[in-house]
């Protein structure tokens, strides 16, 4: 149940991205490109991404416990991430909408895993 979960959130926040992309003028320059997405700001992204991606693996193979703090702990970090984001520029209309089913669904695995029994999976 998780990991379907976590590839939910995975496909929601690549479309936003795409779509967020897509809304924006070009960039005009190399140099401008640079300055927007520095190396340390994609480590960054990286990071955030792949906290997320590896919860679709991790889901399944974690004992109970372990899967159950483990999927909490995440999604208040990705939750945390995405109030931030939030706060970085003026978010468009349909990026909105993105952040509301990514809350959703990172609320909904919290409060799934801390009502999760051993004896559901």
């Amino acid at each position: 149940m998780f990991s379907t979960l976590w590839i939910f959130y995975m496909f929601n926040i690549l479309y936003a991205d795409v779509l967020n992309l897509m809304g924006h003028a070009p960039v005009e320059s190399s140099e401008e490109l640079a300055a927007v997405l520095s190396p340390e700001m994609l480590l960054t992204g990286a990071f955030i991404i792949e906290t997320s991606m590896v919860m679709i693996f991790l889901s399944r193979i974690l004992k109970h416990s372990i899967n159950r703090w483990a999927n909490i702990g995440v999604s208040i970090f990705q939750a945390l991430v995405l109030c931030g984001a939030l706060f970085t520029g003026t978010p468009t209309i349909y990026y909105m909408f993105f952040v509301i089913v990514e809350l959703v669904t990172l609320l909904y695995i919290i409060w799934y895993a801390w009502t999760w029994s051993q004896t559901v999976e």
